[in-house]
């Protein structure tokens, strides 16, 4: 293909470049009158236009084209350059792109193997915390029936002195009082009893 257009390319200028130096010779064929001489070049202007013609020839096909084959080889080799290199990029660029997607990836589930924790975290605080305040009213509860064991004892006991002392007709001092309390609880047993 370049064979052909370097072919095209040097009759093409030297066909040019001998209109450029026999401007004359071109038009002469006009002058005449019409018919075959119109279309038949003189054979005298046409010896001179084939010289010139063959002489630029030479000389495009010697420096010209020599220089506008290298200008496109250079422009060939730029944009060959260019393909690579944007070629490479796109594989770079996909490349991060896929490592982009694995961290964030990664990133993603960090943040929720976290979110996890901190949920599994806060479950144990809270379950800790009401097992504490179940511990903390049961001890109350159990404080408290104590007390209030302590209080119906003590009510028992002071009515059960009272009664005693109207069954037997006197009043007891403080020493007898308590030693019939602990009988009657000897007896009748603890009101701790579950």
């Amino acid at each position: 293909m370049r064979a052909r257009a370097k072919k095209g390319f040097g009759i093409g200028a030297c066909a040019v470049a001998s209109l450029l130096a026999f401007p004359g010779v071109a038009f002469a064929a006009e002058e005449e009158e019409g018919g075959l001489a119109v279309i038949l070049p003189n054979m005298v202007e046409f010896i001179p236009m084939l010289v010139a013609f063959i002489i630029l020839w030479i000389i495009l096909a010697k420096f010209g084209w020599p220089m506008f084959n290298g200008m496109l080889e250079k422009r060939e080799n730029t944009i060959r350059e260019a393909l690579k290199k944007s070629e490479e990029a796109k594989i770079e660029s996909e490349r991060v792109l896929a490592e982009y997607k694995a961290q964030s990836a990664q990133l993603i589930a960090d943040a929720r193997a976290a979110g996890d924790a901190v949920k599994l975290d806060i479950t144990n605080k809270a379950q800790a915390e009401a097992n504490d305040m179940i511990a903390k009213a049961k001890s109350t509860i159990e404080a408290e029936k104590k007390q209030a064991i302590a209080e119906l004892q003590s009510s028992v006991a002071n009515l059960a002195v009272d009664v005693a002392g109207r069954l037997i007709g006197n009043d007891l001092n403080e020493s007898e009082h308590r030693a019939i309390i602990e009988r009657y609880v000897k007896e009748a047993g603890s009101f701790n009893a579950n």
